[in-house]
């Protein structure tokens, strides 16, 4: 029973940490999405803002870039560019090549400073209803912490996790009654972009 106990405590702090300091965590999650130092998986979307550097190239660097919602960025040079669904190495490897057409042997480094098509949603019956920034390894329980909790209403027992799995759509059943006693903290899922939960 201690170590049960012990458990939820742990559990309802982390929630209530990430939920106090919001700010904070998104910073970390900006943090190292450079083209060297983010993890290949990182796929980058509409929505996302990016630097994009040229090496000694002050007229083709250029901050708060948006990736717009047909998934192109416009940059100095070379127009429109498909940068939704590539890694910011990916977009680094196009951009260079694009540019040595004008400029001997360019160096660019592509940031993604603000994450924003990396988004989680949270709806029904919470307290705040909406969509949350995807901070890296937020988890089921720390979504409910940034939506606010429960309401009095909400089936805690019977909640949903949608997951788009590329045309297919994933549906995990969440217990947070489970979670939070300690006899489903698998179930504590780390969420994903797009992923979306229903509490009835």
């Amino acid at each position: 029973m201690k170590t049960r106990w012990l458990l939820t405590i742990v559990l309802i702090l982390a929630g209530w940490i990430t939920a106090a300091h919001p700010v904070f965590c998104q910073d970390k999650a900006v943090q190292g999405l450079t083209a060297k130092s983010q993890s290949a998986e990182y796929r980058i979307g509409g929505g996302d803002i990016l630097e994009i550097a040229t090496w000694k190239e002050q007229e083709l660097t250029r901050r708060d870039i948006l990736v717009r919602v047909d998934g192109k960025i416009s940059f100095p040079l070379l127009g429109d560019i498909a940068a939704a669904g590539m890694t910011p190495v990916e977009l680094t490897e196009t951009i260079q090549k694009g540019l040595t057409k004008y400029v001997t042997a360019p160096v660019v480094t592509v940031t993604v400073t603000n994450p924003g098509s990396q988004r989680v949603y949270v709806l029904g019956e919470v307290v705040r209803t909406g969509e949350y920034p995807l901070t890296k390894n937020l988890t089921v329980l720390q979504a409910f912490a940034l939506a606010g909790g429960f309401t009095q209403w909400a089936s805690k027992d019977e909640i949903i996790l949608l997951r788009k799995d590329g045309p297919k759509e994933k549906i995990f059943k969440i217990n947070y009654k489970d979670i939070v006693k300690g006899r489903d903290v698998e179930n504590n899922l780390i969420l994903q972009a797009n992923d979306t939960i229903v509490v009835p």
